[in-house]
């Protein structure tokens, strides 16, 4: 996974989009991890909750979860699903760079949960593919601004003769 920057803007509508899942989905929790498992956001009620733990454990259970993958012959499996007595946590990767963790319990179920997730998948996406191509912008503007970005192959020739 490569890194990535998000700036004000780009957090502020991963926000809104994580409290519209948490009310439509009628979740307890709605967080947003990277796959390093440093959470990046989260909407709900996290007072009696290790969110710090719960993000690093998350992303470990994405890493196991695409060993066995690897194992089976699978690119990845790209959604979990664990059903606990009172609590179940829907967990599944967004644009290969995140991961999208929904706690939920009998007040929902897992086929409003998995369908809401869905539309929030295709809006968090499309911002991570924004993000993505400003940076490239970024980065290209960065290069044509270097110092070194008008020497050529003659003028280091020059030099070394």
């Amino acid at each position: 996974m490569s890194d990535f920057v998000m700036y004000e803007e780009e957090f502020r509508r991963v926000d809104e989009e994580l409290r519209r899942l948490y009310q439509l989905a009628n979740a307890k929790l709605v967080f947003l991890v990277d796959k390093n498992g440093q959470l990046i956001a989260s909407a709900g009620d996290t007072h009696n909750i290790d969110t710090t733990a719960l993000a690093s454990l998350t992303a470990g259970n994405i890493a196991a979860t695409g060993g066995i993958a690897k194992l089976l012959g699978q690119k990845e499996f790209s959604i979990l699903f664990h059903e606990g007595d009172r609590d179940n946590i829907h967990i599944s990767i967004v644009a290969n760079k995140v991961i999208l963790g929904v706690l939920f319990d009998q007040r929902s179920s897992l086929g409003i949960v998995r369908l809401r997730v869905k539309k929030s998948t295709a809006a968090l996406t499309r911002i991570f593919h924004e993000m993505d191509r400003k940076a490239l912008g970024e980065n290209r503007g960065r290069a044509e601004l270097s110092p070194f970005a008008e020497i050529t192959d003659e003028d280091i020739d020059q030099l070394f003769k």
